[in-house]
C-alpha cells in the first residue's frame, strides 16, 4: 500500500494533465453537440418535409458510424481535401457530431411528449411557432429530457477517451505514456479508472438534483 501511495503522488501530476484536457475536450464537445443536437430536433419537428427528411438521413448516417471511424476520418482524410484540423479540433468535433444526433433524438423526443392540447392552446392565442417553442414547447421539453441528457453528458464523458486514438493526450493517453514507460501497469490504470470515477460520480450527483429541482418545478 505505501508503495502505491508513493508511485501515485509521483504519477498524478502527469495523469491529471490529462485529466484536464479530458474536461476540456468534453465542455467543448458537449457545448457543440447540445446546439447542434437541438437544431437537428427542431428541424425534424417542424412539420416541413424538405428540412425533415436530410436532417433524418444525417442522424441515421451518423448515428451508424462508430465514433473512432468519424475521427479517423476528421484526422486523416479532411487534409486530402484541404481541410487540416488538430487532434484536439478534430477529437472535439467528431465527439460533437456524434453526440450531437444522440442528443437531438433526445430532444425531439421531449418536444413530442409536450401535451398537444398545449400545444393547440398557444395556437389559437395566435402564437407564431418561434414565440410558441420559445415560450411554451422548449421549456417543458427540457424538463423531459434532464434524465437521458444526463445520461448523454456522462457517456461523452467517457468516450472522450476515444480521442487518444489520433493522439490527443487525454487522461487515458497519458496513463497509457506512463504506463509504457514505467511498466507499473496496475498502479497508473488504477489512477486513471479512480479518476474517471473522480468526474463522473460528481457528474451524476449534479445533473440527479439538477433532475430532481426540475421535476419539482413541473
Amino acid at each position: 500500500m505505501s508503495d502505491f501511495l508513493s508511485q501515485s503522488a509521483e504519477y498524478l501530476p502527469i495523469l491529471l494533465q490529462g485529466a484536464w484536457l479530458t474536461v476540456a475536450v468534453t465542455v467543448l464537445s458537449l457545448a457543440l453537440a447540445t446546439l447542434l443536437g437541438l437544431l437537428w430536433a427542431l428541424l425534424r419537428t417542424s412539420g416541413v418535409a424538405a428540412l425533415a427528411v436530410p436532417t433524418r438521413v444525417l442522424v441515421e448516417f451518423v448515428r451508424g458510424i462508430p465514433i473512432l471511424v468519424i475521427l479517423f476520418y476528421l484526422y486523416f482524410v479532411m487534409p486530402e481535401i484541404g481541410v487540416d484540423l488538430t487532434a484536439f479540433q478534430a477529437g472535439v468535433i467528431g465527439l460533437a457530431l456524434t453526440y450531437s444526433c444522440y442528443i437531438g433524438e433526445t430532444f425531439r423526443a421531449g418536444i413530442e411528449a409536450v401535451d398537444k392540447g398545449q400545444i393547440e392552446a398557444a395556437k389559437s392565442i395566435g402564437m407564431k411557432r418561434p414565440l410558441m417553442m420559445r415560450r411554451v414547447v422548449l421549456p417543458q421539453a427540457f424538463r423531459i429530457v434532464v434524465p437521458p441528457y444526463a445520461n448523454n453528458l456522462v457517456m461523452l464523458l467517457k468516450d472522450s477517451s476515444q480521442v487518444s486514438v489520433i493522439s490527443v493526450a487525454e487522461l487515458t493517453m497519458q496513463g497509457k505514456m506512463l504506463a509504457s514507460s514505467t511498466f507499473d501497469n496496475m498502479t497508473v490504470f488504477t489512477l486513471v479508472a479512480l479518476l474517471y470515477l473522480c468526474l463522473t460520480i460528481p457528474l451524476n450527483m449534479v445533473m440527479r438534483r439538477v433532475e430532481l429541482r426540475m421535476g419539482g418545478a413541473r
